[in-house]
């Protein structure tokens, strides 16, 4: 079966997964655009899915009886809209995060999938299928014992000047939230955030670096550096100390070079060459699962927990590091 699939949403990153869709990866194939931005979609059926037909809205486009599944890539303020207009139509849904901008929006797609009785979603959360984090996670769930401490770092060479401090939350460490918990098969139940002082590089509205302190159910505590003004490369650490032993998250492939007296290798700059490889691996997972009319994967209960934490995270930011509780409804039964 190759499913037919609509993308919602044909910016920078709409755009990219229909090119993976329908130039590298196998099983599916880009049957419907949509985009307030009709010359966007047009420029993406032009280059990349001639085939397509493009569509005026995106509620549109879920409903078009050639729709197998849906891709959600517009703006986030639309994402539970969409979501929510594709569980209605019973459709595979992909959704870029956040799964909603609000944890009461993410709970509302929670609470529709769960009286729908069936998975269909799967969030964008790419690093579960980076290729690092997968051996990372085997060697935590097999080798180095009960973890105790995880210290992590995110750091950006340089960020505009639009970004501000809560962004270092919902957009940068919004990712660590993520993976730090599937890694650890653990809930959070606390944060804190502490600043040293301010990188010359930052701004008014942004304090940068800052650094979250996560504690969990099973009292393992973790540290996220997140420095996005780090200026020297795109930087991602992970280094989990166990009862047995300690795992870190390998380094990107390099080409280490003994030249002008000196051993070094280059850094990457830009987050889309680090997880390239990742976003391949997600979508032909979801095109997988999709083709029997299910999703895998992070799921809407994840984005849910994403959503809690980061927003207990922005009030850690304002509570001169005093811990600020993360609480947690009860989970489903659809995602235990």
């Amino acid at each position: 079966m190759t499913v037919g699939i609509g993308v919602i949403g044909t910016g920078a990153i709409g755009r990219d997964h229909a090119r993976r869709i329908n130039q590298v990866l196998g099983g599916a194939k880009i049957v419907a655009l949509s985009d307030l931005n009709l010359a966007s979609a047009e420029a993406v059926k032009r280059d990349i899915a001639p085939d397509a037909v493009v569509l005026r809205t995106g509620e549109e486009l879920i409903a078009s009886p050639n729709v197998d599944a849906v891709l959600v890539t517009s703006w986030g303020a639309t994402h539970e809209q969409y979501v929510l207009a594709a569980i209605a139509a019973g459709k595979p849904c992909f959704c870029e995060k956040p799964l909603a901008t609000t944890a009461a929006g993410a709970k509302r797609i929670v609470d529709a999938e769960t009286a729908h009785g069936k998975r269909l979603v799967q969030v964008g959360f790419m690093r579960r299928y980076d290729a690092g984090y997968v051996a990372l996670k085997q060697a935590v769930d097999t080798k180095i014992g009960a973890p105790i401490m995880v210290h992590a770092a995110h750091r950006n060479p340089a960020v505009p000047e639009q970004y501000v401090t809560p962004m270092a939350i919902h957009d940068t460490m919004i990712h660590e939230i993520d993976v730090l918990r599937w890694l650890l098969d653990d809930d959070y139940v606390s944060a804190r955030v502490i600043f040293p002082r301010s990188a010359a590089r930052s701004h008014a509205k942004l304090r940068d670096p800052q650094i979250v302190i996560l504690e969990t159910a099973k009292g393992t505590i973790i540290d996220v550096e997140i420095f996005v003004n780090c200026h020297y490369g795109y930087d991602i650490q992970c280094e989990v100390v166990g009862e047995d032993g300690i795992a870190s998250l390998p380094e990107p492939m390099a080409i280490q070079t003994r030249l002008g007296a000196k051993l070094q290798n280059d850094i990457l700059t830009d987050w889309k060459d680090r997880f390239i490889a990742s976003y391949d691996v997600e979508l032909q997972d979801f095109i997988n699962v999709a083709a029997k009319g299910t999703a895998a994967g992070p799921n809407c209960w994840d984005g849910y927990v994403a959503a809690i934490t980061s927003d207990a995270c922005v009030l850690a930011q304002e509570a001169e590091g005093r811990p600020v509780a993360i609480n947690l409804p009860p989970r489903p039964a659809l995602y235990n």
